[in-house]
């Protein structure tokens, strides 16, 4: 039994009275426990009612929100939702209300600061959720796509188009390409090769995906980009793969150039295609290239499902033997070689290109110092940490030095554990160069010295 079905276990033998009187009480230090009382004490009028003085409120508020309460913010955007589900069962009434707030954005994000993302999030999830789960209810499907169209007449914050991104979920294939007619015809009436007819196009897009119609897509892509770019190019073909069509989708990929912005997403489609379409010789030499682009787990996987996996002790030895003749240093095959659990290799490749470790690089250094130290490998771990630790200095951005105390700590630690140092410099050398370059940096040293 977990701890919260313990606790379940234990508040259901309270009975209903204290629980009752500890909610009361609760509700009083709570704001949110306060709303949840009065919405289960409530009828559904008196919820209706609240979403509504709820949402007029937003329309006439003054008030700036800054980052910092934009999490409260969001929250008490979700209660008024919670409210509104509770107190409205009629689908056409819960449509038209979500509908509501959806058309309230332009008040609610100029009223606050949403660099977090977490007043947008409740747009797109549990507000585009809630018109979902009534729409889906909706028997009048075409005051539903007339609904859709006016909400995405104005889209100014780009909340608006989930809602149509998720239409195959609420609308049956006939409604979905009524509203599709709809899109191109509007996208017509404006000038071409605009924001607005765009503006039409992108949604008549996602419909196209939804309907798995790729000519439409198609379509819909050549008249928003006359001259199509190479991801347009990618796009059009992703689509007539997930649609069923390998053979289009194959003549779409041949076009895109093999060094491109988007050549990862073309040769992870050709092989997709290859293998659908049944030529095993040209998947393996695609599942070949994009392995030895970038070796991981999951490419290795991918190309031992295709040549067999009784190859896979010949490919690992040749390519960490690659590995460690090459005179470039790569992150990704040093995570490769801790990957496949050959630490040796791993140590010995680190150490060779220890010159070449960029600090700013933290999100990729830091996993493989914690991996050399992890398994004892403590002179490549302390390298890491160096590089990581000079970057930081370099930069004198005093939020950051904590990171780099940190680190220095950590290199003292693991000093103790080195006995040969391989003719690199030793943890004394570099420690006294620190407090000779970044000596002044006075606030890094008191808080290492704390």
């Amino acid at each position: 039994m977990t701890g919260d079905d313990n606790a379940r276990k234990c508040l259901i033998q309270l009975g209903p009275e204290r629980l009752a009187d500890m909610l009361i009480e609760l509700a009083a230090w709570s704001d949110e426990a306060d709303d949840m009382v009065k919405r289960a004490t409530a009828d559904p009028s008196e919820n209706i009612k609240r979403f509504k003085s709820r949402l007029a409120g937003l329309k006439r508020t003054r008030r700036f929100i800054d980052w910092r309460g934009a999490s409260d913010f969001a929250r008490n955007l979700e209660r008024m939702l919670a409210d509104l589900e509770a107190g409205v069962d009629d689908p056409k009434t819960g449509v038209e209300m979500v509908t509501a707030f959806f058309e309230a954005d332009q008040c609610i994000f100029e009223q606050c600061d949403d660099s977090s993302g977490s007043v947008g999030d409740v747009f797109r999830a549990t507000a585009c959720d809630l018109f979902v789960h009534y729409a889906s209810r909706c028997a009048d499907k075409e005051w539903l796509v007339d609904k859709l169209m006016d909400l995405y007449d104005e889209d100014e914050y780009g909340v608006r188009d989930v809602v149509l991104d998720d239409a195959h979920r609420f609308l049956p294939e006939e409604s979905l390409r009524d509203l599709a007619d709809r899109l191109w015809q509007r996208s017509q009436q404006e000038p071409q090769n605009t924001y607005q007819s765009r503006h039409w196009l992108l949604l008549l897009e996602s419909i196209a995906r939804q309907t798995k119609d790729a000519a439409l897509y198609e379509k819909a892509q050549r008249a928003a980009w006359p001259e199509l770019s190479t991801s347009a190019q990618v796009d059009i073909a992703r689509v007539y793969l997930e649609s069923g069509d390998p053979k289009t989708s194959l003549s779409w990929l041949e076009r895109v150039p093999g060094e491109s912005i988007r050549s990862s997403d073309r040769d992870s489609l050709l092989l997709v295609v290859y293998r659908e379409l049944g030529d095993i010789n040209r998947a393996a030499e695609v599942a070949w290239h994009i392995f030895r682009d970038h070796r991981s787990k999951e490419s290795l996987r991918n190309l031992l499902s295709i040549i067999g996996d009784s190859k896979r002790e010949r490919v690992v030895e040749d390519e960490v033997s690659a590995i460690l003749r090459s005179s470039e240093f790569s992150y990704s095959d040093a995570n490769f070689l801790i990957a496949l659990d050959r630490i040796d290799n791993a140590e010995a490749y680190l150490l060779s290109h220890a010159d070449e470790f960029d600090g700013h690089y933290y999100t990729v250094l830091l996993p493989l110092a914690e991996a050399m130290e992890k398994n004892g490998r403590w002179l490549a771990a302390s390298l890491i940490y160096r590089a990581l630790l000079d970057s930081i200095l370099a930069r004198a951005v005093s939020k950051y030095y904590h990171h780099g105390i940190r680190y220095l700590k950590k290199l003292d630690s693991l000093a103790a554990g080195i006995q040969d140092w391989r003719n690199l410099q030793d943890h004394e050398c570099y420690r006294a160069g620190l407090l000779q370059t970044h000596g002044r940096k006075t606030s890094f040293w008191a808080g290492y010295n704390q």
